[in-house]
């Protein structure tokens, strides 16, 4: 085996294990996590919203989220490195491997980083705070220890913590999810892959057979974006709020991906960079060129 396919394989591995460690807490609170058990009260109208099937269903988001960054990545990088010219500085298993793959490989790797490291902090939010979604009360029909509902004028401005669901159609998952409404995990999925793909192209798309291509590549994401987080509301999924903050952690998860941890500025961020000169005169002094 030689050097470079030995370094190109401890690359991947370590990737991999990397990517694990993040995935993994996550995988974990889908399948055995358990949320904070807080009580309501039986008036509270923002719980009382009829139950609906979600417009934009999560094999949707995920098809979405996952395949569109992932085909703009291969297909910029491509073109780039066709545009340069086919340059091959890396050999795995004595086959060399253009540039725009291994760029493709970076680029998603850390734009998938990015995404399991957001998530993992809406869920630990999720499960910390437990807040209840808008067709609580709808989908879950309480039932409290005495046998009586929330249609019993006298559990009205009582605050219930004990309880079990009447409703004899709830799914475990459904009753499971019900207290998963802060913040919205559509909300910030959507943001972060969509703004990061935009991000993503304004940084590597240059074509120059348009100048408006890449902006409207960009504002249909955006759009994207948007229409997810307003179905969460006016599918009383989840209160306004819930969207606000998981878009904005998408936003925020984005951001810092893109500058801290990709390196699609870098070439920016090394011009912004003052350069220095020794003083033959003092050598011990340094001047900064601007």
């Amino acid at each position: 085996m030689s050097d470079d396919t030995r370094k190109i394989l401890s690359k991947i591995i370590i990737d991999i294990i990397l990517l694990c460690f993040v995935g993994f807490p996550i995988l974990f609170y889908f399948l055995w996590g358990s949320s904070y058990k807080r009580g309501f009260f039986c008036d509270d109208e923002s719980l009382k919203h009829p139950f609906k099937e979600s417009t934009v269903k999560s094999w949707m988001l995920y098809l979405y989220g996952i395949v569109l960054p992932t085909l703009a990545i291969v297909l910029t990088e491509f073109f780039r490195c066709r545009r340069k010219g086919d340059t091959r500085r890396y050999r795995l298993f004595d086959m060399s491997i253009p540039d725009w793959i291994s760029n493709s490989y970076n680029n998603i790797g850390i734009f998938g980083f990015g995404a399991a490291a957001t998530q993992l902090v809406v869920d630990i939010a999720k499960y910390q705070i437990g807040r209840y979604r808008p067709h609580f009360i709808n989908l879950c029909n309480p039932r409290f220890e005495d046998g009586s509902t929330c249609d019993n004028p006298k559990n009205l401005g009582i605050y219930h913590e004990n309880f079990t669901c009447a409703n004899p159609d709830i799914t475990t998952r459904q009753e499971k999810e019900m207290r998963l409404s802060f913040p919205s995990g559509h909300s910030s999925f959507s943001a972060y892959t969509m703004v990061y793909c935009a991000i993503y192209l304004h940084a590597r798309m240059n074509w120059q057979g348009s100048k408006l291509l890449k902006h409207f590549f960009q504002y249909l994401l955006l759009l994207i974006t948007w229409y997810t987080c307003l179905s969460r509301i006016s599918d009383y999924k989840h209160h306004w709020s819930d969207v606000l903050a998981g878009a904005s952690l998408g936003v925020i998860g984005a951001l810092i991906t893109s500058q801290f941890i990709s390196d699609l500025f870098a070439k920016y961020k090394s011009s912004m960079l003052p350069t220095t000169r020794v003083s033959n005169d003092r050598p011990d002094h340094v001047y900064r060129v601007p």
